[in-house]
């Protein structure tokens, strides 16, 4: 374990009277653990929050520095958990805003780059299948940020009840030539399906409705509820939400995206903090395709 400093250690490391530190850890989001009633602090990660701090910073850094400190920004893909998670910040957090950009997960790395959010959703799965998010932000963004869980989900295709075309897989789903609506252009839903129905030997835009273009999961969900649409990329919990079949595609792992000159920042701090509570981990009770697993770990840098 990394070393630890107790309170007047920390105060002397900052040069700081030690009654300062108590409103430095909920007023400038110090690094702190709270063990048997007593603050301990760990010292990388109190380095890292003083390398935050640095005035003088490039372009991109100061670019990022434009949002508010009260309000936490979040851009990027649509996905419920995330829905509830934000909803849970503001309850527990009264004072804060939560404010969400249902951007897609490419434009919302673009957003990230840009300093126009503090975090960015993304499930951008990377050509192995096998990594997410790297890729991408290694082409938009001048840093890698780190990169910290929310979820693992799994991604496939709605169906009807009952699934009565019988499609039991994208081949039978492209040789039908079922009616479709769309994610949008740049989002990771899209991006798979597109990929899955390459596989299948299946031009995409000839699909009936392929250029209808929804925001959300849920309204691709309602799309299929309604009849508009025979099938749909989405995930499982909306399936499961609205009673539609479903046909599995892939797990995939949905990553909060933050630049590390952002990682301290009082809000972030405060929804990393709440994706390990229990409370948190509850939302996600009656959605079916969620793996919580990996929920509030570090991907990069790794831990």
């Amino acid at each position: 374990m990394d070393k630890m400093l107790t309170t007047r250690e920390v105060a002397e490391f900052l040069g700081v009277h030690e009654k300062m530190i108590y409103s430095m850890i909920t007023e400038k989001g110090l690094p702190a653990s709270k063990v048997s009633g007593k603050w301990l602090f760990p010292l990388k990660l109190v380095e890292q929050w003083v390398l935050s701090k640095t005035v003088n910073l490039p372009a991109a850094s100061r670019a990022s520095a434009q949002v508010r400190e009260d309000v936490l920004v979040v851009a990027g893909s649509n996905d419920l958990l995330l829905g509830r998670v934000l909803a849970l910040f503001m309850a527990e957090n009264p004072g804060l805003l939560a404010a969400f950009a249902n951007l897609g997960s490419l434009d919302g790395i673009r957003a990230l780059g840009r300093g126009q959010c503090q975090v960015a959703a993304s499930h951008l799965a990377q050509d192995n299948g096998e990594e997410f998010n790297f890729a991408f932000c290694r082409e938009e963004l001048d840093v890698l940020p780190a990169v910290v869980n929310l979820s693992r989900r799994e991604q496939g295709i709605l169906l009807p009840s009952g699934n009565p075309q019988r499609i039991g897989s994208v081949t039978d789903l492209a040789r039908q030539k079922l009616s479709v609506v769309n994610r949008a252009a740049g989002t990771g839903t899209r991006l798979l399906f597109e990929r899955e129905l390459a596989r299948a030997g299946c031009n995409p835009a000839s699909l009936p409705g392929w250029d209808r273009v929804v925001r959300r999961h849920l309204d691709a969900g309602l799309a299929v509820l309604s009849g508009q649409a025979q099938a749909a990329p989405g995930i499982r919990a909306v399936a499961g939400l609205l009673g539609l079949d479903f046909l599995p595609v892939a797990w995939e792992r949905f990553d909060l995206l933050i630049p590390r000159d952002r990682y301290f920042d009082k809000p972030v701090q405060l929804l990393l903090n709440l994706l390990h509570e229990d409370r948190c981990k509850a939302l996600a009770a009656d959605l079916q395709g969620y793996d919580l697993s990996l929920t509030g770990k570090t991907v990069f840098p790794k831990e």
